[in-house]
């Protein structure tokens, strides 16, 4: 049985080590126009008279290596601003602002122009404009062509921020479909599927229960939440968001300050999924904790106003359903095949 421990992603250390880096806290004194504001995700830092900004930055990871394989670098951008601006909009916040970092081997014109695709794609799909950026040829840092990291600032008024502390029992998880495995989990996928890293098919192969090459599968960008969610946000009250990136379900934990608790029950995963679970011979729990399962991000929401918010989803064409209740129990416990998942 695979797990992501043993495809390099230590899972338990990776969280030691970012507990251990509290000293930033000690920097907070120097915000200048009022207290840092800590929701369940982010911390937002006052601009002017009940106004904030958040400031979120990430990277692609190993999906790089992906694109680098079939040497297709016109949608890799795309991921890089999926990544950050699917954590801005968790506390509420409208991306205003958008940076990248380019590291490379070296600044070829024609490799640099067909990442830029990408990000100008994903840009225009946030409506967020890029303002600024920087290309750095570090040859001896890297074991890849390029690595790219993007930066993204949003603001927010300080009625509309979503501190997660308004969740109740009876609340409700909607889920917004993703487009596939998104940028996380690559590294486990990679050695269970691709010939390349000791798995099990060709870049090109399809199968069986795919449509197309496995390579274009998994190469497949990432959805960016941003549009229907700052429109359901406009009507409904969202009382906690979470983008089910790395850590996946796990990630709910964090909205469990009230001592509540999710149960999951609805789960249709793509195709791609099942493929790496049969291959790797992995368990349901492993999965969960890895992979979006289908639901690339999550609102909790009224139960009252779950239906409507469906339906204004439906007319952004962005599939969705409820995938889950607020509990009284602090404990994360899924459903799926006919077992309870308990995470």
């Amino acid at each position: 049985m695979k797990t992501y421990a043993q495809s390099g992603v230590n899972r338990k250390l990776r969280e030691r080590a970012k507990k251990s880096l509290k000293d930033f806290k000690s920097t907070f004194r120097f915000s200048k126009y009022g207290k840092i504001i800590k929701t369940p995700f982010n911390l937002l830092y006052p601009v002017g008279k009940n106004i904030y900004h958040v400031k979120t930055c990430d990277g692609v990871g190993t999906k790089v290596l992906l694109a680098q394989l079939i040497n297709k670098h016109d949608t890799i951008g795309i991921d890089a601003v999926a990544t950050v601006m699917n954590d801005c909009i968790r506390c509420g916040a409208k991306p205003i602002a958008i940076t990248d970092m380019i590291d490379i081997k070296k600044s070829e014109p024609k490799l640099l122009k067909e990442i830029q695709k990408g990000l100008i794609s994903g840009a225009k799909e946030a409506s967020c404009p890029f303002v600024g950026g920087e290309v750095a040829d570090v040859s001896e840092l890297l074991n890849t062509t390029y690595h790219i990291n993007c930066d993204c600032i949003g603001e927010v008024k300080k009625p509309d921020i979503i501190t997660g502390k308004k969740i109740k029992p009876g609340n409700v998880v909607i889920g917004f479909q993703s487009s596939g495995i998104h940028s996380n989990g690559l590294s486990l996928v990679r050695k269970i599927l691709l010939k390349k890293w000791g798995g099990k098919f060709g870049a090109f192969a399809i199968p069986a229960g795919l449509k197309r090459p496995l390579i274009y599968e998994i190469l497949e960008p990432s959805k960016i939440y941003v549009k229907p969610f700052l429109k359901v946000a406009e009507k409904f009250q969202i009382l906690g968001a979470v983008n089910i990136t790395g850590d996946a379900y796990l990630k709910f934990k964090n909205l469990m300050q009230n001592s509540i608790g999710f149960e999951f029950n609805n789960f249709k995963p793509q195709p791609i999924f099942n493929l790496i679970q049969k291959t790797g011979n992995i368990s349901d729990l492993e999965m969960f904790k890895t992979f979006n399962m289908g639901w690339g991000f999550a609102i909790v929401v009224k139960k009252s106003d779950a239906e409507n918010i469906l339906d204004l989803l439906k007319k952004w064409k962005l599939k969705a359903d409820i995938i889950g209740k607020v509990i009284k129990k602090k404990q994360i416990f899924i459903n799926y095949h006919n077992k309870k998942i308990v995470l």
